[in-house]
């Protein structure tokens, strides 16, 4: 009766222990993170009954709880939430940039058209004052166009700065959290609640997320914690901290660091980061910073190209052509760990070798050299830096002041910002230069078949003085100008006259004998000459060498905007299917079925009503036996 009332009371703790296992399954049924358990029973030892008739059961025990969980899985889990992480930060922000590139409300593509359209109209009429003034007012709105969508794109630049520093603290907090688990775990040994190893990977798989992770288990429980790039981020109960650490070479921008402890952070590598700590730096590597850049690009050629073609013709007050745009000149950051004096003064010295990309520059022993900022790659350049003999880099000339100490560097942004400070720099409408700025022809009495193809103002303060010329060519090889001395000429070479600031160029071949008569263009001048050269100047190859129009430009700009967007955006799908499938994988092995559940609820609570009959029975015999002892 003993054996069987132990028997019976073994049974109704274990069957106890289950059924509440279960109910704490289904409470937590859809408890994110959570594991399901299951009681894990064993048969306790029988004893002999002696004379060799063998052995009678003791009953039950519950020899553990078991947590329903695959490593391998938890793993898989981690790495495919630090990828969904970097995608939806990517994908977020490239969209949002890909939308304002793209929409005709705020993107370039209709300002840009109505200007042109513009000036096209005054080519059309070039004495016409509301011609002259549709111009100016669709030059100011498309500065105005310029100029928001490099504010916009700054605002983004702001706001992924802030994000990430949020994200740096969110991050810091979970990595403190995983290394207060792992201290419990750790002092627990084979007790660590399963709901403590629940919370642990939960957050081990949000911090992944958040910056990207790999996981390393201790002998003792707890779970180290590495970024993709092996820095730690949690050994065992410690916590590193991470930081947003002021880069260096671009003080408005923030970095990501980690403190190693001893009171000095350490920048990590972009590459090392992922999560969607990584998406914001790799957004605002490989999609912001090349669009802002190229948006500036635009605007610096369109400002330059037309200020040009202004200055190569006659207002209608007979006057040289001024600037109709305004545009700031690159700008140089200038590295907090320089020790040197040196500072640089800039311009744009050719739109056609411009390219937009970030330079950096660095003076050593032998003097300065230039590369890539996002690839490193070594970048031809010229000059000393001296007012004499300026650097030239990729269409950029800088004039150094101050001295230079070995080991300083210096970040060139050629045209990154530069849309943001485009302004239209006349008002009055009779300052287009519509106009030639010579009138030129050709002698009746000509026997070769030159023509004049076209004529230009090379310096306008000499040209200003300009009352008229006149070529005489001795030969096909040689010429005078005013009767001057003899000069050689080449066949579609320029000719030019530096005292007084022109130049002409001639097609075909001239004779000897041959005349051509140069005058200045009048005031009030109907001449539409230059208009018809600057209204053309969109499709004009004036970028990359000579092989890219401003249209074209613009409209790669948009391209890449929305490659870049939907490149990501593909991405994200791609991954999310992959996470859900490793979701699923999760949820076969821990996730918790109701209807399982319910079944073993309803077996184990048979079996505890079975078992309290059993030790009802041993009772009822019991009582009997003291009865009839008791008689």
């Amino acid at each position: 009766m003993t054996s069987m009332l132990s028997t019976g009371s073994s049974a109704l703790m274990a069957f106890q222990r289950a059924l509440g296992t279960i109910s704490n399954n289904v409470a937590n049924a859809t408890t994110e993170g959570y594991s399901r358990q299951r009681v894990e029973l064993s048969a306790r030892v029988g004893t002999s009954v002696g004379n060799g008739l063998g052995y009678t059961g003791q009953g039950v025990d519950v020899s553990a709880l078991q947590r329903l969980a695959d490593g391998l899985v938890f793993g898989r889990q981690v790495n495919s939430s630090s990828e969904v992480g970097r995608l939806t930060s990517l994908s977020s922000m490239a969209g949002r940039v890909d939308s304002l590139l793209s929409d005709s409300a705020t993107g370039l593509s209709v300002p840009m058209s109505a200007f042109f359209n513009a000036a096209r109209g005054v080519s059309s009429d070039p004495t016409s004052t509301s011609a002259r003034e549709a111009l100016l007012a669709a030059a100011q709105s498309l500065s105005a166009r310029f100029n928001s969508v490099d504010g916009q794109l700054s605002t983004i630049d702001d706001e992924t700065n802030e994000n990430l520093k949020s994200k740096v603290a969110d991050a810091n907090q979970l990595a403190r959290e995983i290394a207060d688990l792992n201290k419990t775990i750790a002092a627990s040994g084979a007790n660590a609640s399963p709901d403590l190893l629940d919370a642990r990977e939960l957050r081990v798989t949000k911090l992944a997320a958040l910056v990207g992770a790999t996981t390393v288990a201790q002998d003792d429980g707890a779970l180290n914690v590495f970024t993709i790039g092996g820095q730690p981020l949690v050994l065992g109960a410690k916590a590193n901290t991470l930081t947003a650490l002021q880069d260096p070479d671009r003080p408005e921008r923030s970095q990501v660091g980690l403190d190693t402890g001893n009171g000095r952070a350490v920048r990590l590598p972009d590459a090392s980061i992922s999560g969607a700590l990584g998406g914001l730096l790799e957004f605002r590597t490989s999609v912001l910073d090349p669009a802002r850049a190229e948006l500036g690009r635009l605007a610096t050629a369109t400002a330059m190209s037309f200020n040009d073609a202004q200055a190569a013709g006659v207002d209608y007050n007979g006057n040289v052509g001024s600037a109709l745009f305004s545009i700031g000149a690159p700008s140089v950051n200038r590295n907090a760990a320089n020790t040197g004096t040196a500072a640089f003064t800039t311009a744009v010295s050719d739109i056609g070798s411009l390219t937009g990309k970030d330079l950096v520059l660095r003076y050593s022993a032998g003097g300065w050299t230039a590369q890539r900022a996002d690839t490193g790659v070594i970048v031809p350049m010229a000059g000393d830096g001296s007012a004499a003999n300026p650097l030239l880099v990729e269409g950029v000339r800088l004039t150094m002041s101050g001295s230079a100490a070995v080991g300083d560097t210096f970040t060139v942004h050629p045209t990154a910002g530069a849309a943001g400070s485009l302004a239209v720099a006349i008002t009055d409408p009779t300052q287009v230069a519509a106009a030639g700025a010579m009138s030129a022809s050709a002698s009746p009495a000509n026997l070769g078949n030159a023509a004049v193809a076209a004529t230009t103002v090379t310096n306008a303060t000499a040209f200003a003085g300009f009352s008229g010329a006149q070529i005489d060519f001795i030969d096909a090889a040689s010429y005078t100008i005013n009767g001057g001395p003899p000069q050689s000429y080449t066949v579609g070479a320029a000719i030019t006259d530096p005292a007084t600031g022109w130049s002409i160029t001639l097609s075909g071949t001239p004779s000897a004998g041959d005349r051509f008569n140069l005058a200045a263009t009048p005031a009030r001048s109907s001449s539409n000459a230059n208009a018809q050269l600057f209204s053309a100047l969109d499709g004009k190859p004036l970028l990359s060498g000579g092989t890219q129009s401003l249209t074209m430009a613009m409209s790669q700009l948009t391209a890449r905007a929305g490659t870049e967007a939907s490149h990501a955006q593909l991405s994200l799908d791609a991954q999310q299917a992959i996470d859900a499938q490793v979701s699923a994988e999760r949820e076969s092995v821990s996730g918790v079925n109701l209807d399982q559940e319910a079944a073993d609820m309803m077996k184990f609570q048979q079996a505890y009503q079975a078992a309290a009959q059993v030790v009802k029975t041993a009772d009822t015999m019991f009582q009997t036996l003291l009865a009839a002892v008791g008689r």
